[in-house]
């Protein structure tokens, strides 16, 4: 294999991975960040003692983790001190009703299904049953492929299953639920996973089924000292692995050349940045990989005649939800709440459509997520105090406005700050919430716009519908400039830290020429 000089736009989690995987390959990389800090959706804040992760904040495919640091000759546990959560996560439906707390075990999971609607139990056992073969197919023929090769879809596993495999890509993830159970409480827990695919229950395949076989029955994770270790780990390995790391370095522009003889292609030259004082250049490229915003890596850094997806591609897309996030340092301690905390609404249909349906508007009353990572971990808020980051989604919509702190952002947005924080007061039976906030900021659309150059403001990025899922989902490769290719959560195989890491390996995968289906063999 040749050694190709490498260019990685953007130090998110996909692209610190890829920058890593690539270097372990042999080839010469350089990766470059617009902001000061890496990370990408993967942030951190921190005030008076308080730090905040600013985004992802669920470990789940604990595998997936295990077979990355496997392939850089590392490990999970080298690199992470991991933390498995009990309960999983609490579930409150409204002020009146009592919450139900979700176990990090399927045996526990089945007894309180049980508890809430009698014979649910045996019915979340074939639930999961079901969500573990699909798991399973989905690892090994789907998520570690490219779809250049028909023996993804040949696989003995694959044409056995094939019919059901089809029935679960036919219908919504809601449908299947509610086929199976009752109680809207059990409903809503088997649903709400389509969250984090950036959808909702009855815009999601019932493919995805399998999501729930990961909380449910293998367990939540936290890695201790948050999130931003597991960026911490992803830097040591790329810089020992010889990648060089610039930040406040900003890709203003992807520079190719055209090719002879091949009317309508370009290929790679090199990648145009400006550092933060100003001074621009250009990096000389072999291979440019795109980890940022796939919106902003096609239509802002290359001229229309060299985009893949356009802004008319964009134009029909599916935007996963945005977000409002408030991010509170709380006096004296919350017990009420687990590390995890999801707040349902009982009308969730219209929940969701308020999110998604167009005209889109923002929804009142919102389920919500709250985490209290003090709950687990003491370091990330003074001692006797207590770190709550509070997500609510929202449409992906600038319009929004954007975040302060102290209350300082826009109207919009802090009064659905402040609707959260009075909701979790309600329904945790927390009635002096507000008055023992010591640090609040809030995020807003408009942030994930400026701060990660996200399309349409959408906090995770393009929603797993049927048509923006596996295959079907926007592909890792251009079409129209050669060693121009794309990783992150707006490409294959999606949203969410395991998918990011596999999109990673997909690159190198493209690169040695690997057209094999499953993980790359350690």
């Amino acid at each position: 294999m040749s050694r190709d000089r490498v260019v990685v736009i953007g130090g998110g989690v996909a692209g610190l991975a890829t920058a890593a995987l690539l270097a372990a390959d042999g080839h010469d990389v350089e990766l470059v960040e617009k902001n000061a800090e890496l990370g990408g959706r993967a942030g951190s804040w921190e005030r008076d003692g308080f730090r905040f992760d600013t985004g992802p904040s669920w470990w789940l495919m604990p595998e997936v983790f295990d077979h990355f640091f496997a392939m850089l000759g590392t490990s999970t546990t080298e690199q992470v001190d991991l933390v498995r959560l009990e309960p999983g996560y609490r579930v409150f439906y409204g002020p009146d009703e009592s919450p139900i707390d979700i176990e990090s075990d399927e045996t526990r999971s089945r007894a309180v299904f049980d508890g809430v609607e009698p014979g649910a139990g045996d019915a979340l056992g074939r639930y999961l049953e079901s969500g573990r073969l699909a798991y399973d197919i989905a690892v090994d023929r789907f998520l570690y492929t490219n779809f250049d090769s028909p023996r993804a879809f040949l696989n003995p596993d694959v044409l056995r299953h094939a019919p059901t495999l089809a029935k679960l890509l036919a219908r919504s993830l809601q449908s299947f639920v509610a086929e199976r159970f009752t109680d809207r409480r059990l409903r809503q827990i088997l649903g709400y996973p389509a969250v984090f695919l950036g959808s909702s229950p009855d815009r999601t395949p019932a493919m995805y089924h399998l999501m729930s076989s990961l909380d449910l029955a293998e367990g939540v994770r936290y890695p201790d000292g948050g999130f931003t270790t597991f960026v911490d780990a992803l830097v040591r390995v790329a810089r020992a692995k010889g990648v060089r790391i610039r930040t406040d370095t900003t890709a203003t522009a992807i520079v190719t050349r055209r090719r002879r003889g091949i009317r309508r292609r370009s290929a790679i030259a090199g990648v145009r940045i400006r550092s933060g004082d100003g001074t621009e250049r250009s990096l000389p490229a072999d291979v440019v990989v795109g980890a940022a915003d796939l919106h902003h890596i096609e239509t802002r850094l290359l001229p229309i005649r060299e985009q893949t997806f356009p802004q008319r591609f964009w134009d029909r897309a599916t935007s996963g939800p945005g977000a409002v996030l408030v991010l509170l340092g709380v006096r004296g301690t919350l017990p009420q709440l687990a590390h995890h905390s999801l707040f349902f609404t009982e009308d969730w249909t219209t929940n969701f459509d308020a999110i998604f349906e167009h005209p889109t508007r923002v929804p009142v009353p919102a389920s919500l997520y709250v985490c209290r990572p003090s709950a687990t971990d003491s370091s990330v808020a003074p001692a006797g105090h207590e770190n709550l980051f509070v997500l609510v989604p929202m449409p992906a919509d600038p319009r929004i406005g954007r975040g302060g702190v102290d209350g300082a952002g826009d109207a919009a947005v802090e009064q659905i700050a402040d609707r959260a924080i009075e909701m979790v007061a309600e329904w945790a039976g927390i009635e002096d919430l507000g008055e023992r906030i010591m640090v609040r900021r809030t995020i807003g659309p408009d942030d994930f716009v400026t701060d990660v150059n996200s399309w349409s403001g959408g906090a995770l990025g393009p929603a797993h519908t049927l048509r923006q899922s596996a295959f079907l989902r926007a592909g890792n490769r251009s079409r129209k400039v050669d060693g121009l290719f794309y990783a992150g959560s707006s490409t294959r195989p999606g949203i969410g830290l395991p998918m990011c890491l596999i999109s990673a390996e997909l690159i190198s995968k493209r690169l040695k020429g690997d057209r094999s289906a499953g993980p790359t063999p350690v």
